[in-house]
């Protein structure tokens, strides 16, 4: 799923196309991904995009007479731009806007339609649709630390909850974490004062290096390997690879659809964290630290 850093850039490389400019077309070729009816997605058309807003992993595009054309990309969504006349749609495109310089596609790889449009009017319309969790480079230490705190939840699902902080996800939760060198599975009522300033610094320096990486990318050409997977990341991605930090092997937890990517040096002194599946398979015999994994390893040579 597009997160922070991702909606940065494509708003990097939108802005200076779609800006001021006024919106000839919108065709809406899956019917399913706009989720509003009314207003109709006609009463855009004519309009002159006046404004870009992130709120949380959407994207929101303000015309004209206070309407929005708010985005949710969710997992498998992505945007693309073509010159002006060659919005030819494939079977992965949900909807094409079409500007007099080019013509903004949104697509959505796979059979799930997940990604979502919704016309709105009115900043108050505008405001229902966000999940109102903190803006992190925006804020103070406390309010942090405050937003964080409101349940005991390991960090892994504190950080990812879109309504106590905005904008992150699977992906730079792994990342932050891994530079905070803590567990995703610490709870937030039994960090010290040293692991919060150790969280807050590394939560604002992952999320601005990478859009800082990401929108300078997004100024040389439109993204197009938008992806949760990047070469340069420390651990999200990288099971079974070496920690940049310490050279042990990254270990994963995996559950639903997602997993969850840490080094047990680095993060978490050392212990494995039960993989479900994984754990129970192995019962008895699942290893908790790094010296019984390399053990059962050598086993099995």
């Amino acid at each position: 799923m597009p997160e922070l850093p991702d909606i940065a850039a494509y708003m990097t490389a939108l802005e200076p196309r779609i800006v001021g400019q006024p919106l000839e077309r919108i065709t809406v070729v899956n019917p399913f991904v706009l989720r509003t009816q009314e207003p109709p997605a006609s009463v855009l058309q004519g309009r002159t995009v006046r404004e870009l807003r992130r709120i949380g992993k959407r994207i929101a595009i303000g015309f004209d007479d206070d309407y929005w054309l708010v985005l949710h990309l969710m997992i498998a969504g992505r945007l693309h731009w073509k010159p002006a006349g060659g919005g030819a749609t494939n079977r992965a495109t949900l909807a094409v806007l079409d500007f007099p310089n080019g013509s903004l596609i949104i697509t959505e790889a796979g059979s799930k339609r997940r990604a979502s449009l919704h016309v709105l009017k009115g900043e108050r319309a505008l405001a229902a649709v966000d999940p109102g969790g903190l803006d992190v480079l925006g804020s103070d230490y406390d309010s942090f630390r405050h937003a964080l705190m409101a349940e005991n939840r390991t960090l892994k699902r504190a950080l990812t909850d879109p309504r106590i902080l905005s904008g992150i996800g699977n992906a730079y939760s792994d990342e932050i974490l891994h530079a905070a060198q803590l567990s995703p599975v610490a709870l937030t009522h039994k960090l010290d004062e040293d692991q919060w300033v150790r969280l807050f610094r590394a939560t604002q320096s992952t999320l601005r290096l990478w859009i800082d990486r990401l929108q300078a990318e997004a100024q040389r050409e439109f993204p197009k390997h938008v992806t949760a997977f990047r070469k340069d990341m420390a651990v999200h991605g990288r099971y079974g690879e070496s920690c940049p930090a310490c050279g042990e092997k990254v270990q994963r937890i995996r559950y639903a659809d997602n997993e969850t990517n840490y080094c047990a040096r680095c993060q978490t002194g050392g212990k494995l964290l039960a993989d479900r599946s994984l754990s129970r398979l192995l019962k008895s015999d699942w290893p908790r630290t790094l010296e019984e994994l390399e053990t059962l390893r050598k086993g099995r040579e």
